[in-house]
């Protein structure tokens, strides 16, 4: 059985498989439909992803300033890098993920000015979650903007083991 951390470095490469396959799906959108709300809607969820994620590396003390947490009017053309500089501070900070660290306890304060403290596993597990609520609102965007949506559920993205021999 794998430990946590090893359980969160897992989830978290497969949380950029989503990444990668959520921008595609956004480019998938038929360029006549990309002035719509619901395009710049998906393309805001998605940049709310890269945001939230980066708040959370804010709070860990890991990135230098705290992004707005909804932004809006992103450019698709945007993202990729966006994501990419926010996937590589995650990678760095998770390769030295171990018990001791999601023991520890984070406290931060939020934009409301309240104070919360929080184990680290229970920030992962927020974390990881949230990005699975917000991909389900892309997909069906994008779906209804007649791109290719992409089901991005965990099992699809997993190396399932067949126990039927017929099955391909």
């Amino acid at each position: 059985m794998k430990s946590l951390a090893n359980r969160f470095r897992t989830w978290y490469e497969y949380e950029r498989d989503c990444n990668a396959k959520s921008i595609a799906m956004l480019a998938s959108v038929p360029v006549e439909r990309r002035a719509e709300a619901k395009f710049h809607k998906a393309v805001d969820r998605m940049a709310h992803l890269v945001a939230a994620r980066r708040r959370w590396l804010y709070r860990l003390g890991l990135w230098h300033e705290a992004p707005a947490l909804f932004p809006q009017e992103n450019a698709l053309t945007d993202l990729p890098a966006l994501v990419a500089e926010t996937e590589a501070a995650w990678v760095a900070y998770l390769s030295r993920l171990d018990e001791d660290e999601l023991a520890r306890e984070l406290e931060w304060e939020a934009a409301d000015g309240r104070r919360y403290r929080w184990d680290i596993e229970g920030v992962l597990t927020q974390v990881f979650g949230h990005a699975w609520y917000h991909r389900g609102q892309i997909a069906q965007l994008v779906a209804e903007l007649g791109g290719k949506a992409v089901d991005t559920d965990y099992v699809f993205w997993c190396k399932l083991t067949p126990v039927d021999p017929l099955a391909p």
